[in-house]
């Protein structure tokens, strides 16, 4: 330390160089921030709710939806309308006022057809079903129905329901990311900044760091989305503005932390500025490169709203360790000692070595001195305690009515029509199967319990498709015949249960298998199938991507800490802390906020953030120790190690646990959960795990934690 400092203050670097350099960099990101800053309000425009757009190809719902154009003039997606009045029965006055008010919903734009009012047999409901062309805007599309049906002073409550219906509330809760979820994760963090370094200038800096690596990253991810190289949603938008403002705040606090040390060694701020970035870049860059790589695994998924996830948050995290290691510094410069106002660090001439400040963490350190088994004993056994709550977790999949939390009118239009008709009316399952096996296949389908009524897709029936079984073929349709492409005909299957409900997907599971044995080209798909197939594929997704993830994470440790037991330890203790985190998580889910259940992909994206995100600040805190016990011997210096990291990384894991929990202002069970998963599982990492979990342990361990090197000294 003492040769390299004197070394460096020996050097001096022209003075043009020191305000060009970070001159031009400023104006560089100043530059990107002032082009990407708009792209804010832009980038909602490439993203999909819809989730049939991220199954892969190879999925049966997926074949099902390329080949129902050969059956349908266009594709298109329902909005069911019903209308119902308080139990009262209809009468045939509104009954007729629905048919001549739905009737003139055809007319609208992106209208492709609209059915008749179909009553339930006890009179009480009606439905219509308006077919929307794909690529319309479902958000105008529902608010020209309701505008139309408000005009038309129908003495009757009605509510949009269906995929419409449903992707228009997703629409609407999503509507907040763009303002209110970046107003509360901005307000929390500067909250926080303000706090630690009670400084007015230093908060400000941070900000911008962290809000011009946002800007390049949604610039890039924009044209990336509109380019179709990547599949974009609002979940994964919303993870992509917390994920940027959590980690370059985080990198920025590392930095500064440093920073602020070395002014104590060094005269001239650039100086300590150069000695600090130095130090900083390491451990930094393998923080980010170890999110990335976790991200990165999303690639093998096959759930493409999984796999969108990977490259758009290694962009994200990329461009936040970019920012944090050249527009921070920079900025820094720029206001020199006077940015730490007003506890501003002086330069200590006979100061010659390390010697880490914090009172509170010189205890934390004499504590885990005095009793490192003890602790490391204690915190383990408590987290494998509180891992025993993964008994209740809840994590095969939620039906589509419960994604958005509060008021839902499709929520509540569903609910009607599973009170008046079978659950799944106007959403039905598709069936296409072989013309000659049309009466086999129907005969197996209306067996099952779960199937309300069968009918064929038609050339020339009065309403396009045939109803099957008994006497129907009677009447209007005796003329009609099944329609027949390429040797297969359509059936459209009624459901019993809604669409989305996990007892439509079991239907879907017992019809697949079953007709399948009668022909293994028959393939379903429908809404419930979508459901079906993504909840398979998201827990294929889990069973290669987490195994990918912890093989990548601990091939990098092992090249970072020259070990191999080390990594081994720290990897061993996050999962620990993600077990602990997940079974508290079902106990506060089940028991405490009442969630009907949870996405398999929500276990998925806790496992890739807070296994990544917690290994960060074991890599802030091993690197350190590493540094300090090349020269001191690994107790002392994992003594050392954490009283210098104590509070920055504290620091760091309180505002990326505080930005991670802004997500639960988007009403999204999802992202609430998920918030919650993240936020908590944080605060263990940094407050147990690193506290007094890995620092215990290394400490009882001595020079063994470092096997195979035997370059360190206990």
């Amino acid at each position: 330390m003492t040769t390299n400092k004197t070394s460096l203050q020996k050097r001096t670097v022209p003075k043009y160089l020191r305000v060009l350099i970070p001159l031009v960099l400023i104006i560089v990101w100043f530059a990107v921030g002032g082009i990407g800053g708009p792209y804010f309000g832009k980038i909602g425009d490439v993203a999909s709710n819809d989730q049939s757009t991220f199954l892969p190809a190879s999925a049966e719902s997926t074949q099902v939806a390329t080949e129902l154009k050969k059956f349908q003039d266009q594709s298109t997606l329902p909005a069911i309308i019903v209308f119902s009045k308080d139990s009262q029965t209809l009468s045939a006055e509104s009954l007729a006022t629905i048919n001549t008010q739905t009737n003139q919903l055809a007319a609208i734009p992106g209208a492709a057809g609209i059915s008749p009012a179909i009553v339930s047999e006890d009179g009480q409901a009606a439905f219509v079903v308006l077919n929307m062309e794909s690529g319309t805007d479902y958000k105008e599309f529902s608010a020209t129905i309701k505008q139309k049906l408000n005009d038309a002073n129908l003495n009757v409550s009605y509510a949009v329901t269906g995929p419409v219906g449903f992707l228009s509330d997703l629409g609407k809760a999503f509507a907040g990311i763009d303002g209110l979820l970046l107003l509360v994760a901005l307000s929390v963090v500067f909250i926080i900044l303000i706090i630690v370094y009670r400084s007015p200038i230093l908060p400000f800096l941070v900000l911008l760091t962290s809000m011009f690596a946002l800007c390049a990253a949604i610039l890039v991810i924009y044209y990336l989305a509109k380019a179709g190289a990547i599949a974009l949603n609002g979940q994964v938008q919303g993870i992509l503005f917390i994920l940027v403002i959590g980690a370059a705040t985080d990198y920025a606090l590392l930095f500064i932390s440093r920073y602020r040390e070395e002014l104590r060694h060094y005269e001239k701020p650039y100086q300590a500025l150069i000695a600090g970035w130095k130090h900083s870049i390491e451990p930094i860059a393998a923080a980010g490169g170890t999110v990335i790589a976790g991200l990165l695994c999303l690639l093998l998924s096959d759930l493409n709203s999984n796999k969108a996830l990977g490259p758009v948050g290694a962009i994200g995290i990329a461009l936040a360790i970019i920012s944090a290691l050249t527009l921070l510094p920079s900025l820094l410069l720029v206001f020199g000692r006077k940015v730490f106002w007003p506890r501003i660090p002086h330069y200590q001439k006979l100061l010659t070595q390390s010697e880490p400040e914090g009172k509170l963490w010189k205890k934390v350190g004499q504590f885990v001195a005095e009793h490192s088994r003890a602790i490391w004993i204690t915190t383990s056994v408590a987290l494998v305690v509180f891992s025993f709550g993964l008994l209740q977790l809840k994590a095969d999949g939620v039906p589509q009515s419960e994604f958005v939390l509060g008021k839902s009118e499709a929520r509540d239009g569903q609910a009607i029509i599973d009170q008046h008709f079978p659950g799944g009316s106007g959403t039905p399952a598709y069936v296409i199967v072989p013309s000659n096996k049309v009466d086999a296949a129907f005969g197996i389908l209306t067996k099952d319990d779960g199937v309300a009524s069968v009918s064929a897709v038609s050339d020339n029936s009065p309403s396009g498709s045939i109803p099957l079984g008994g006497t129907q073929l009677a009447g209007p349709f005796s003329n009609a015949t099944i329609k027949e492409v390429n040797g297969e005909a359509l059936l459209e299957v009624t459901l019993q249960d809604p669409a989305d409900s996990s007892a439509a997907q079991e239907t879907i599971q017992r019809t697949r298998s079953t007709l399948h044995e009668l022909d293994s080209s028959i393939r379903i798909g429908g809404t419930a199938a979508v459901q079906l197939d993504t909840r398979t594929t998201a827990e294929h997704d889990r069973l290669v991507v987490i195994p990918a993830v912890l093989i990548v994470i601990t091939i990098i440790l092992m090249l970072l800490l020259r070990s191999i037991l080390a990594p081994i330890i720290l990897l061993a203790t996050t999962m620990l802390s993600f077990a602990a985190t997940l079974g508290i998580s079902a106990l506060i889910f089940n028991h405490v906020l009442g969630f009907p259940g949870a996405d398999p992909s929500v276990v998925l994206y806790g496992f890739i953030f807070l296994v990544a995100l917690g290994i960060d600040y074991n890599i802030f805190l091993m690197t350190r120790v590493r540094e300090e016990s090349l020269k001191k011997g690994t107790r002392k210096g994992t003594l050392l190690g954490l009283i210098a990291t104590g509070g920055v990384i504290t620091s760091a894991g309180i505002v990326l646990a505080s930005t991670f929990a802004a997500l639960a202002v988007i009403p999204i069970l999802f992202l609430a959960q998920l918030a919650f998963i993240v936020a908590f599982g944080v605060l263990i990492d940094t407050i147990i795990v690193r506290s007094l979990l890995v620092p215990a342990l290394a400490h009882d361990m001595g020079k063994k934690i470092w096997w195979p090197s035997k370059k360190y000294q206990d």
